[in-house]
C-alpha cells in the first residue's frame, strides 16, 4: 500500500509535455508512480479538476534572518514554493564576527527594508563562520527546504574590516583569504555566492555595501573558486542600464567555471531597450554552450504605495512625518480632516533623493491596485489620464485613494519591465532558454514590494487571465519554476512529476486560484510590518511527501530541509 495517493488530477509534471489525468502516489517521501491507476493509499485525496504540479523552487529570497525563527518562510509557502534559496543580493548575516552583528542587520535593513528592530529581535546567533551558519539552520524546523548563498558584503567585511566597509580595494592577502572562507563555505554545502554592483542598494541612508565598487579582479578571484569546487552558482545584481558593460567578465566567469551565472535582467525606463541586446548575447552564450543566465520576474517589480507603506508621495511631508507617529486609526481620522489635508498639499516635501522625487511624480505610472490586482494595466488608467479626464491635480487624486478601504487602499508603480506600458517583451523574455523565473524577493521589502506571490500569477496570469497580449502555455509556466529553476541550483532530485523524485508537489483548483489584494500586517518579530499576499486555490502543498499546507491552512508538519550543495549533486 503506498504512503499517500493523489487521485486523477491533471498532471502538469514539469518536463513542459502535454498534461495528462492520472493518479500521483507516494512512498517514503518520493514518487513511485506519476499517471495511469495506482494502488491503494494509507491516505488518499481526490484531485478531478485539479492541477497536480511540482512544488515551486523560489532561487531568489532574502529569507537569511527569517528562516532562523519562521519554519514557513510565509508568505512563500502560502504560494506553494517547496524549495527556496536565499543570500542574494550580496546580502546575508554569514561570516560574521560578534561586534559586526548589528551592522550586518543595518545592511540589510537598507538594501532589503527588513525592519532592523525584526531582525534583532528574531535572529538568535549561534554561529561566526558560514559552515556554523549552516550548522544553526539545519537545526531549524522546516516546512519547507531551504539553501543558501554565501554573501559579499558579509564575506569581504569579516576579512577586511573597516576597509572593506570603506570600499578600500582588496588586497592579495585579503583576496588568498576571502578565497579560502569561500571554499570552505562551499565544502559546507553553501548554493554559490552572491554579490551586487547596483546603485540603487544603501544603507544608512547614503551608503553603499561592501562589494559594491569590488573590482573584476576581486569578482573573478571569488567567483573562480565554484569552478574549483566543482558546484555552486554565481549571483550578481547590478546596474541594470549599464547591465551590457559587465557581460565580457561574467561571460569569461561561465566559460571558465562550466557553471552557472546568473546576473538579474529587468528593463528600465532609463534603458528601456537593453534587453534586447543582453537576450541576444544570451542567445550566443547558448550557442556556445555558456552557462549564462538572465534572471528575470514574470511582472513588472512593483512599488506599493498605501499610508503604512515606506514609500508614498506624500511620505516626506512634514506634517505626514508628524501623523504617521500616531496609531494607524487616529492618523487616518487627521488625514480625513480638511485642515490637515490642506496643510499637506501646501507643504514642500522634505529632502528626497533624485530617485524618489522621479517615483513620486510619475503619475503616468502609478495605479490603483484594486481588489483584484491588475498588474499590466492600461495607460488609460494611471493617474495622470485620471487628472487629464478629470481637470484634478494628481495628488489631490492620489491623496483621496489611499483613504479609500479605511485608509489601507494600495496604489502600484511598475519600476521595472513597464516602459513599454505592456508586458509583451516579459512574454518574449520568458520563451528565452537562458533566461530563469527569478527575483521574487521573498522575505525583503517588507513595507513596499510585495512580489514573493510570483509562482501564483505566473500561473494564474500568463496562462488564464492575460487580455493585452499573448499568453504562455500551462506546461511552459510550470516548467519555467519547477525543473527550470531546479536546474540552475543542481537540483536534479526534484522539479518533475517521476518516479524516484522528491515528492514536492501542488494541488491546485484552476478555477478557484486568485490573488488577493496586498495587506500590511504586523506579525514579525517585535510587532515589524510586512506586505503579505494571500491566493486562492491552493488545495495541499506537499513536502518531502507530507502535506504542510492543506486549503490554506498549515498542518504543522514540518518536512522541510536543510539542503547542501556538493560536486556530485544536492544533500538533503
Amino acid at each position: 500500500m503506498h504512503d499517500f495517493v493523489i487521485r486523477g488530477g491533471t498532471i502538469v509534471d514539469g518536463t513542459g509535455r502535454a498534461s495528462f489525468t492520472g493518479d500521483v502516489a507516494i512512498e517514503q517521501g518520493a514518487i513511485v508512480q506519476a499517471g495511469g491507476r495506482a494502488g491503494a493509499g494509507r491516505r488518499e485525496i481526490d484531485a478531478a479538476g485539479c492541477l497536480v504540479t511540482p512544488g515551486w523552487i523560489d532561487i531568489h529570497t532574502h529569507y537569511d534572518g527569517q528562516a532562523t525563527w519562521d519554519p514557513y518562510l510565509s508568505p512563500s509557502t502560502w504560494h506553494g514554493v517547496t524549495t527556496a534559496v536565499m543570500g542574494n543580493c550580496g546580502v546575508g548575516f554569514a561570516p560574521v564576527k560578534q561586534d559586526r552583528r548589528d551592522w550586518l542587520i543595518a545592511v540589510m535593513e537598507g538594501v532589503e527594508d527588513i525592519p532592523g528592530s525584526v531582525l534583532s529581535e528574531g535572529i538568535q546567533w549561534e554561529w561566526e563562520t558560514f559552515p556554523e551558519y549552516m550548522d544553526a539552520l539545519d537545526r531549524k524546523p522546516k516546512a519547507l527546504d531551504i539553501g543558501a548563498q554565501v554573501p559579499h558584503s558579509a564575506l569581504r567585511t569579516y576579512v577586511m574590516g573597516d576597509r572593506s566597509v570603506h570600499h578600500d580595494e582588496a588586497s592579495p592577502p585579503d583576496l588568498q583569504e576571502m578565497r579560502r572562507l569561500l571554499r570552505e563555505a562551499l565544502d559546507a554545502g553553501a548554493m554559490g555566492f552572491s554579490t551586487s554592483k547596483t546603485f540603487l542598494h544603501k544603507y544608512d541612508q547614503r551608503k553603499y555595501p561592501p562589494g559594491t565598487f569590488a573590482t573584476e579582479e576581486e569578482l573573478m578571484a571569488l567567483g573562480t573558486v565554484m569552478g574549483e569546487a566543482g558546484h555552486g552558482v554565481f549571483q550578481m545584481t547590478a546596474n541594470h542600464p549599464l547591465m551590457e558593460q559587465e557581460m565580457p567578465w561574467l561571460n569569461a566567469l561561465a566559460r571558465h567555471n562550466r557553471l552557472p551565472v546568473l546576473f538579474n535582467l529587468q528593463q528600465t525606463d532609463d534603458a528601456p531597450d537593453v534587453w534586447k541586446r543582453l537576450l541576444a548575447t544570451l542567445d550566443q552564450a547558448r550557442e556556445e554552450g555558456v552557462p549564462l543566465l538572465g534572471g528575470i520576474s514574470g511582472r513588472p517589480l512593483g512599488i506599493l504605495f498605501s499610508w503604512e507603506s515606506t514609500l508614498h508621495p506624500f511620505v516626506a511631508h512634514p506634517t505626514f512625518k508628524v501623523l504617521r507617529k500616531l496609531p494607524f486609526e487616529e492618523m487616518i481620522a487627521q488625514l480625513r480632516d480638511p485642515a490637515v489635508r490642506k496643510k499637506i498639499m501646501r507643504e514642500n516635501a522634505g529632502l528626497l533623493d533624485r530617485r524618489a522625487t522621479t517615483l513620486f511624480s510619475s503619475f503616468h505610472k502609478i495605479y490603483p491596485l484594486g481588489d483584484d490586482p491588475d498588474y499590466e494595466p492600461s495607460p488609460d488608467e494611471s493617474i495622470a489620464a485620471v487628472a487629464q479626464r478629470t481637470g484634478r491635480a494628481p495628488l489631490d487624486i492620489i491623496y483621496d485613494l489611499m483613504l479609500e478601504k479605511n485608509g489601507k487602499a494600495i496604489l502600484y508603480y511598475p519600476s521595472f519591465n513597464y516602459a513599454y506600458e505592456h508586458l509583451d517583451h516579459l512574454h518574449q523574455m520568458l520563451r528565452h532558454e537562458n533566461t530563469v523565473n527569478s527575483l521574487s524577493d521573498g522575505g525583503a521589502h517588507c513595507g513596499y514590494i510585495c512580489d514573493v506571490s510570483m509562482p501564483t500569477f505566473m500561473l494564474s496570469y500568463w496562462t488564464r487571465d492575460r487580455r493585452r497580449g499573448p499568453r504562455l502555455p500551462l506546461e511552459w509556466v510550470v516548467k519555467r519554476q519547477t525543473l527550470d529553476t531546479a536546474r540552475v541550483y543542481g537540483l536534479h532530485d526534484r522539479g518533475v512529476l517521476q518516479a524516484g523524485r522528491k515528492a514536492d508537489l501542488n494541488i491546485i483548483d484552476p478555477d478557484a486560484l486568485r490573488l488577493h489584494c496586498p495587506e500590511m500586517v504586523y506579525d514579525l518579530p517585535a510587532g515589524g510590518r510586512r506586505l503579505v499576499q494571500r491566493a486562492d486555490g491552493y488545495v495541499a502543498t506537499v513536502v518531502n511527501g507530507q502535506p504542510i499546507y492543506e486549503h490554506g491552512q498549515a498542518t504543522g508538519v514540518l518536512p522541510g530541509k536543510l539542503l547542501r550543495s556538493r560536486a556530485g549533486g544536492i544533500h538533503a
